[in-house]
């Protein structure tokens, strides 16, 4: 992050359901956020990272 901001991460399902929201104020720097998937099945998620002006979506695939 180039500065201070309040960050969203939305996790969806392959059918757009939402699965989880993370969210939280972080100061400027680099970051990383955990994920506790133990409820949810393996498959492909897609997460939307949101912060300030910025957005951006990309795919994951879970393993277990």
């Amino acid at each position: 992050l180039p500065v201070n901001s309040d960050v969203n991460v939305n996790i969806y399902s392959i059918t757009g359901q939402l699965v989880e929201n993370i969210s939280g104020h972080y100061e400027a720097g680099s970051h990383s956020v955990t994920w506790d998937a133990s409820d949810v099945a393996s498959g492909v998620y897609f997460y939307k990272v949101s912060a300030g002006d910025f957005s951006q979506t990309m795919k994951m695939t879970l393993l277990k």
